[in-house]
């Protein structure tokens, strides 16, 4: 099941709503109202001549990191199935699917993605895709003595799905009003032809695609959502359509009207360029049929195809799949989603080559959090760190980053029951690509605020 944030009217977000509205009425009648915040925006503009995207899969619900990237030699097969023996992947079944890195790790260690993700396999074996082992959300580097004493800051609310979700998304707990994806708008929109096609998500409303000055735009795998009642004649009326549209657009002799003129506005104009742009598109590449994510990535991919007739130099894209948060029975669910995940990825992938722009769009994966090692009988409970993939042709693939977690209940890798200590924090990870994507060392602190707490900022995957 998907979990959304819950809004609750509590004191925090009343003193917050009242912060807002008082750092805005202080501008007078000299600005504008910016129900956009644009006039509170902190991050300087970037520009850029060629096109580069982001395109975050994000998993719902915790993914089970130990049978998405599964230990492969005898070993440390051995030593994670004697923790979850009921949960266990055959070892033959791995054979297939057994990664081959250009450097081995140490002691031997090797893995195998899940047999659903196969289709993946050729694409980490050829150097499209990296392996990010144990990445989780993180204030600061953190050693297990430190979580034990808690003498470190640790990220608020650890293992609740829907401040995990935000943390990951934002740097911030439920209730967060932009992410990093949108900070990452901030910087380019201005550099785009129309600014609101620039951080798009195809699955609903996302903190992660939230800007301070840049707003997500929202479609389906449709397409563009509409306005019914201006798209067609309403009630079967022409002059009705007419009188809705000049309801919704006619000039106003209020601030907070004219902000929502505006907003409607930019909502027509958009859906007619982004309608007429992707309209005509075909894609050559076959994506799977019966799987939601496959459907927007599918979309995302027209989009991109569409970057000329958009104007579009810089973009950021949202998808996610749900389904992840598997309590009871693991092993007849799990393999479902890592299907649908490694088919619609790996279409993806192939219509980036298609359209010519695989060096120019780098996919990963996200999650709330990885899942104890330990089984409850039946399935996985919330845990933190987790096993996550960066895709695209830019990225130094056929690699794995980070360290190999010691496989044990209670090891030094784990805080109770196989739940991974992060030894990759989601900054890290997210530096690293927005690097790539152009954010200038000076600017990656307005994206990312924890960042000043690593050394390394570059995790070098891409």
């Amino acid at each position: 099941m998907q979990h959304f944030p819950e809004i609750q009217p509590d004191n925090a977000s009343r003193r917050a709503f009242l912060k807002r509205a008082s750092a805005l009425s202080v501008m007078g009648s000299a600005a504008p109202w910016a129900l956009s915040l644009s006039a509170m925006a902190e991050a300087s503009a970037a520009t850029a001549s060629d096109y580069k995207a982001l395109v975050c899969v994000f998993l719902y619900g915790g993914n089970d990191y130990a049978n998405t990237v599964v230990p492969y030699d005898q070993a440390s097969f051995d030593a994670q199935y004697a923790l979850r023996g009921n949960l266990r992947i055959d070892r033959a079944a791995l054979t297939a699917t057994l990664l081959n890195p250009t450097a081995a790790l140490p002691d031997g260690r090797q893995y195998a993605l899940a047999p659903g993700l196969a289709p993946l396999v050729p694409l980490f074996n050829a150097g499209q895709m990296a392996v990010l082992l144990n990445v989780g959300t993180l204030v600061q580097p953190t050693t297990l003595a430190q979580y034990q004493a808690r003498s470190v800051p640790l990220p608020p609310k650890l293992f609740s799905h829907n401040d995990q979700q935000s943390y990951w998304q934002s740097s911030s707990p439920e209730g967060a009003t932009s992410g990093w994806g949108g900070r990452l708008g901030d910087l380019f929109a201005s550099g785009n032809g129309n600014a609101t096609f620039t951080s798009m998500g195809v699955s609903g409303n996302a903190v992660y695609l939230a800007g301070k000055s840049a707003v997500q735009y929202q479609v389906t795998p449709g397409g563009a959502v509409a306005v019914n009642g201006v798209r067609a004649p309403l009630f079967g009326s022409a002059a009705a359509s007419s009188a809705l549209q000049a309801l919704m657009t006619g000039a106003r002799g209020q601030q907070l009207e004219n902000e929502y003129v505006r907003v409607c506005q930019r909502s027509l104009d958009a859906n007619a360029q982004l309608s007429g742009a992707v309209g005509g598109i075909n894609l050559a590449t076959s994506f799977p049929g019966g799987n939601s994510l496959a459907d927007q990535l599918k979309m995302v991919a027209k989009l991109i195809a569409a970057r000329g007739a958009l104007g579009a130099k810089r973009q950021v894209f949202f998808v996610s799949i749900g389904g992840f948060d598997t309590h009871d029975s693991l092993l007849k669910v799990h393999p479902g989603l890592m299907a649908n995940v490694g088919n619609a990825m790996a279409a993806f992938y192939q219509t980036t080559v298609e359209l010519g722009v695989a060096s120019q769009v780098t996919t990963f994966t996200a999650s709330d959090f990885g899942r104890t090692l330990v089984s409850n009988s039946d399935g996985s409970d919330h845990g933190w760190g987790s096993m996550h993939f960066a895709l695209g042709g830019a990225v130094k693939g056929a690699a794995y980053y980070g360290k190999a977690p010691v496989i044990a209940n209670g090891g030094p890798d784990d805080v109770g029951q196989g739940r991974l200590l992060p030894g990759l924090s989601v900054d890290q990870y997210a530096a690293t690509m927005a690097s790539w994507l152009g954010v200038s060392g000076s600017d990656l602190g307005m994206v990312l605020p924890n960042l000043g707490n690593y050394s390394l900022r570059n995790l070098g995957f891409v």
